[in-house]
């Protein structure tokens, strides 16, 4: 049988070692040998001997889940085999973390990470009224984490004299050191009069980064 579909790009390799790689921009492999964490619902193949089973976040994560409709809804990947994550053709990044970094990511943004990173589902301090951006998860520790985003992410250099103002449906992580609070772009006179669409934004200031996605949040299912 003869075909671009079986060109070698996309034929799948034997794992050379355990850990998580880039299949392709759309998805990611992982090679288990213990256990991988991933977000619920986006294992899309697995061969060898693996067990998936839902992970709780915690009373505190639940309550924060359910108020904000965000969190990081996840499942643990146990034993030996190789298994393949994506979600809705989103472009995947893989972030190696080293101590003594740190990085906050939206949970739309987790697509799976290594067990020995920690994660801990915080308040975004400042964006109590703004949506999508008021709980994140903060990454910490030594491993890998690979992120999603819809379309090609955004990097922006924050300064202690420039900070940035990001649209909290289109943020996708930043520094965690970085300082967060919300600004109004708009007066109160003209948000009456329909405003411009764009009145509060967060605000992160201090020395870093952040990500942005090219587009605004819609709706994802995470089942």
């Amino acid at each position: 049988m003869k075909s671009d579909l079986f060109s070698e790009g996309n034929l799948v390799r034997p794992a050379a070692a355990p850990g998580m790689t880039l299949q392709n921009a759309k998805s990611v492999k992982y090679a288990v040998d213990g256990e991988v964490l991933a977000r619920q619902g986006s294992m899309i193949a697995y061969r060898g001997s693996l067990q998936f089973e839902r992970k709780g976040q915690g009373i505190g994560g639940m309550l924060k889940r359910a108020v904000t409709g965000e969190g990081l809804p996840l499942m643990s990947v146990r034993g030996r085999g190789e298994a393949w994550f994506a979600h809705e053709a989103a472009n995947c990044f893989i972030v190696e973390l080293e101590p003594g970094d740190a990085l906050t990511v939206n949970g739309r943004n987790v697509l799976c990470f290594d067990p020995t990173l920690s994660y801990e589902i915080r308040t975004v301090k400042g964006a109590g009224a703004a949506g999508g951006g008021l709980f994140n998860s903060v990454f910490t520790g030594h491993g890998k984490l690979a992120v999603i985003c819809d379309g090609n992410p955004i990097v922006i250099p924050v300064t202690p004299d420039l900070p940035v103002y990001v649209d909290t449906d289109a943020v996708v992580g930043w520094s965690a050191r970085l300082t967060t609070g919300l600004h109004r772009s708009q007066s109160v006179g003209s948000m009456i009069r329909g405003g411009s669409g764009e009145a509060v934004q967060l605000m992160l200031q201090g020395e870093g980064f952040v990500i942005v996605r090219p587009s605004e949040a819609r709706e994802h299912t995470t089942g």
